[in-house]
């Protein structure tokens, strides 16, 4: 794991090659279908030239197709904007492919930067879906704000975060779980649900210099928005996708959404915003991560330099000083 633009993904693929390892995507935006460039997808990065491959592990040589070698990824473009991707899709998805992996002995290398979807399951986060409930929306929905907040406060013992607050539509959705997570129907719920399989996690965790994180971040800001991220961005909203509905991707799409309407007056305001929020992200993911430290989530840093062949090795260093303690 790491922040955006560190190089998360080479690390992983060649991890894939030299375990002849499966990826398992801890993205929050690479789930849907069609958000390829803004997600920075890049589907290309899990097929590997062969000679590079055969350089990490030669036995793959037998594997390769057409001089390349494919490494195989779960959880990318398993959905697509009609839906509403959650933490529990998320959660469900993970355990029915690492279970798959596992059955057929392969290993499962989780790759993302996702910090919430990463943390539900290396800490096991205990979710039951919520089922849908007009009812009390609409009876929520009359009231105000402030009335909805101080509901949440008086109803919910520990509050996850003050995110929760959000705008009045966050607050009835949190008000909803937190009613349905003490019913008798989520205690049942969690009762019949179907065992999880066990996970011992090894943590990776990259990052780079936070300047140098800024000026990679730059760099293929502009590389996307030259091949394409606003064709990207409207041909979905073409396609039947509300700008609103866009906007709640975050980054990327909500700030070309804006361009696209108009609220953004020109690409090189578009390039500055987004660049800058695109920035404060990567902080934030850095800061989710060392909070995870805080709770006891044991992380291996690998060491902080842009050669990917380094990194690769002290990853494997670490791997193979780990592999038979557990």
């Amino acid at each position: 794991m790491g922040p955006t633009a560190v190089g998360k993904t080479a690390i992983g693929v060649r991890l894939g090659v030299k375990y002849k390892g499966e990826i398992l995507s801890a993205d929050s935006r690479q789930v849907y279908k069609g958000l390829d460039i803004g997600s920075g997808k890049d589907l290309a990065d899990y097929s590997m030239d062969i000679e590079l491959a055969m350089k990490i592990n030669p036995s793959v040589q037998s594997l390769s197709t057409n001089g390349k070698y494919n490494i195989p990824y779960h959880i990318i473009d398993v959905t697509d904007l009609n839906s509403e991707y959650n933490l529990f899709d998320f959660q469900e998805d993970f355990y029915k492919s690492f279970i798959d992996c596992s059955s057929r002995n392969v290993l499962p290398i989780c790759v993302g930067g996702t910090g919430m979807y990463l943390d539900s399951i290396l800490r096991n986060y205990d979710m039951i879906p919520v089922p849908d409930n007009p009812n009390l929306y609409k009876e929520l929905e009359q009231k105000s704000y402030d009335e909805l907040k101080n509901i949440l406060i008086k109803e919910k013992e520990k509050l996850h975060n003050t995110t929760e607050f959000g705008d009045k539509d966050r607050l009835i959705k949190a008000i909803i779980i937190n009613r349905f997570n003490q019913s008798d129907e989520y205690k049942q719920l969690k009762e019949n649900r179907p065992p999880r399989p066990i996970i011992k996690p090894l943590v990776l965790c990259t990052t780079l210099e936070r300047d140098l994180v800024r000026q990679r971040i730059s760099e293929r800001l502009r590389v996307r928005l030259e091949e394409g991220l606003i064709n990207e961005v409207e041909n979905l909203h073409n396609s039947g996708f509300s700008w609103q509905r866009l906007e709640s991707l975050g980054l990327e799409y909500r700030f070309v959404s804006q361009y696209l309407q108009g609220t953004i007056t020109s690409k090189e305001k578009l390039f500055e915003l987004l660049n800058l929020a695109i920035g404060q992200f990567a902080k934030r993911q850095e800061t989710w991560f060392r909070g995870m430290e805080k709770k006891g989530v044991k992380i291996n840093w690998l060491p902080q330099t842009t050669d990917i062949d380094t990194r690769f090795e002290a990853a494997v260093n670490i791997i193979e000083s780990n592999r038979y303690c557990n």
